[in-house]
């Protein structure tokens, strides 16, 4: 009977053990997740909308905190918060990415390099774009999809219709060699510094002007302190959403399933929103009567492609002639020999 007994507590001891790890298993994951744009811009509301899917999705067994604006982190710091583990999702503007020793990233910042936003998803959504994010792993990142931004603008407190405008203008630009190539090509002085010092900088005269995305300009207040932009769509402003390797990696399939299915969807919605938001964001700052807005003519047009034609053939060799060759060919429609 003592022997019965025992082998009863045993089980019971045996049946709470395994209770209590099926408890554990089931404990809800965390994902901090920081970016540097506001809650109401496209990248705001995409994270808030993947949240909201994933969460659902996992039925709250995964719970995403969203941190916009800064809050955790500056630009500058995002990435290397995400590589130490103090958050697990960042969505850096694809310049920063070079600067953590994957330089092809760089090939999304020459100029004139896409066309429209067909030429960009041509490109972020084929094999190429899935490769370039491939290449984070081993950065200890792992790349989950593009969002984009939007094209550029180039805003001042005098009109900048033709590159001889530039000379001398401090002009502020995301850090990347590829940037400051492309402004010092039009004479420009390119100057780096994180985004939540921009209107400070512009209202006191440590730069002259910028170039942005109109949505950006916008939703900072710029047109207070810039009373000219140009319409020049001269480069394109995208960002990547990555997570940490190795929390990556210690999640089981099917929570790395549900955060793809939620990032797809989020990624439509807020890619989406870039474009429309854009578009809208010209026609409010027109309407704030403070700022002018001048669209390149064919000849304005003509001379800035000539102007910063070179940036492209100088940069192949440090980006890689091949990635360039490759992403220009993706970006016309044109069939990529050999891939």
């Amino acid at each position: 009977m003592k022997i019965a007994i025992k082998v009863h507590l045993f089980l019971l001891a045996l049946a709470l053990s395994t209770a209590g790890t099926i408890v554990s298993a089931q404990t809800t994951t965390v994902i901090k997740f920081s970016h540097v744009a506001g809650s109401d811009t496209p990248k705001g509301r995409a994270a808030l909308r993947f949240k909201e899917l994933l969460e659902e999705s996992s039925r709250n067994r995964i719970r995403v905190d969203v941190y916009p604006n800064n809050q955790l982190y500056k630009e500058s710091d995002e990435l290397e918060a995400l590589q130490l583990g103090a958050v697990q999702m960042v969505a850096p503007s694809l310049a920063k990415l070079a600067q953590f020793g994957v330089q092809d990233f760089e090939v999304f910042d020459l100029p004139y390099l896409f066309a429209n936003k067909d030429a960009v998803a041509r490109v972020t959504e084929g094999t190429l774009g899935k490769a370039l994010l491939k290449r984070l792993d081993s950065k200890g990142m792992v790349g989950l999809a593009y969002w984009d931004n939007g094209f550029k603008i180039i805003s001042a407190n005098k009109p900048l219709k033709m590159p001889a405008d530039f000379v001398g203008m401090k002009l502020r630009v995301h850090s990347s060699p590829v940037l400051e190539i492309q402004m010092r090509a039009l004479g420009a002085i390119p100057q780096i510094m994180d985004a939540n010092e921009v209107y400070f900088a512009l209202r006191s005269g440590v730069i002259d002007g910028l170039e942005s995305t109109p949505l950006s300009f916008y939703a900072r207040k710029l047109y207070d302190v810039q009373s000219h932009i140009t319409v020049s769509n001269h480069g394109y402003l995208g960002s990547a959403v990555i997570v940490n390797k190795k929390f990556w990696d210690g999640l089981p399939f099917d929570q790395r399933k549900l955060i793809d299915d939620a990032m797809h969807a989020a990624t439509s919605y807020g890619n989406t929103l870039a474009v429309q938001e854009n578009e809208a964001a010209l026609e409010l700052i027109r309407k704030t009567r403070k700022t002018t807005i001048h669209v390149l003519s064919d000849k304005e047009n003509a001379a800035w492609h000539q102007a910063l034609l070179p940036v492209r053939k100088d940069l192949e060799e440090r980006i890689g002639k091949a990635v360039v060759m490759t992403v220009a060919k993706e970006a016309d429609g044109r069939r990529v020999v050999g891939r």
